[in-house]
């Protein structure tokens, strides 16, 4: 089955307004005409509009890279799914290992996220994968599988059709290693059959599945 490509950028905690609208504005101009491969940026949040007015009229997307799964309360520091709407936003990262590392991101919370991130209208790229101890340990596939299982809990077939699935290897962050292709590709074909165990064959052809750069 042929799957669209996709890129995507997490800008993490560097770029403000001014930076966002030139680096906007020099992908356009690098990008234009590319209509193969889904990119995506996903700037900080108080650069999402500058991203999304930058890009209007290109083929770059813009993406958040966290929402919460409330629409509203006393949750400070976060977003929700109905404020990116406003902005225009597309995409949205959900369970990135530094929002698992520093903030205390769980599967459930993944999930929590997810679903608002679906009902929203939202485009969800969920991340998955393990650290450089999991990996010594020969934990990959225990690690991930627990991952994608909590975070797609209770997820429809149909909604499947709307996420995007983001290998992580967290190992090769700052630790001198490299995720080589053969390796990532091991991965995303256990992921591969772990959504066609938890759907069906179908479902697991179709989904799509990127590689975080690190």
């Amino acid at each position: 089955m042929s799957r669209k490509l996709i890129i995507a950028g997490n800008w993490k905690l560097n770029h403000g307004i001014a930076a966002t609208k030139e680096t906007v504005d020099g992908l356009k101009e690098a990008l234009a005409g590319i209509d193969s491969i889904d990119i995506v940026v996903c700037p900080v949040f108080t650069s999402l509009a500058a991203a999304v007015e930058s890009s209007a009229g290109s083929n770059i997307a813009v993406g958040a890279q966290n929402l919460h799964w409330e629409a509203s309360g006393a949750y400070t520091g976060e977003i929700s799914a109905e404020m990116l709407n406003e902005l225009n936003v597309d995409y949205v990262l959900i369970g990135h290992s530094e929002r698992r590392q520093y903030f205390g991101e769980t599967d459930a919370t993944v999930n929590s996220r997810l679903n608002a991130a679906l009902a929203g209208g939202l485009k969800p790229i969920v991340c998955v994968g393990e650290t450089i101890d999991e990996r010594r340990a020969d934990q990959t596939e225990a690690v991930v599988e627990t991952q994608i299982s909590g975070a797609l809990d209770g997820i429809s077939t149909e909604d499947m059709g709307k996420i995007v699935l983001a290998y992580e290897p967290v190992w090769a962050i700052g630790t001198g290693e490299t995720a080589t292709p053969q390796q990532a590709q091991d991965v995303h074909a256990f992921i591969r059959s772990k959504i066609a165990s938890l759907y069906n064959d179908d479902v697991a052809a179709a989904v799509r599945i990127h590689m975080v750069a690190l």
